[in-house]
């Protein structure tokens, strides 16, 4: 199982996305081996452009696995937090709590974002 950031979704969701993106999540659906999270969720339903994305939302929905964001997410989200910030490293915070899920979930991380790859390192 892999968690597939909203970064490489919308790649994935978009006929211009990046096609090695793409294809990486294609293969993750295609295998079974896709999942997300509410923070994700939230982010595409937020940024879903017309009915096209939102039916493919909607079916994402029906068959991806969501990781539960619970207790844990939330304490390795602060504790990541922190030592973001002992690192000088400035993240959004629904990065924090997407690379905390994968961690509590013990599952790797699929996206396009720079802001994952510095979290990831700490």
């Amino acid at each position: 199982m892999i968690l597939i950031d909203s970064s490489s979704w919308i790649e994935a969701l978009r006929e211009s996305g990046k096609a090695e993106v793409r294809k990486r999540v294609e293969g993750l659906l295609a295998a079974g081996n896709a999942a997300w999270c509410d923070p994700v969720r939230l982010e595409l339903w937020n940024g879903a452009r017309g009915q096209q994305e939102r039916k493919a939302l909607a079916q994402l929905e029906k068959t991806v696995p969501l990781l539960p964001v619970d207790d844990a997410v939330w304490d390795q989200a602060v504790r990541l937090a922190k030592s973001a910030r002992d690192a000088g490293v400035t993240v959004p915070a629904v990065d924090l709590i997407i690379v905390a899920c994968a961690r509590r979930h013990a599952v790797d991380l699929e996206h396009n974002d720079r802001h994952l790859t510095r979290l990831q390192s700490l």
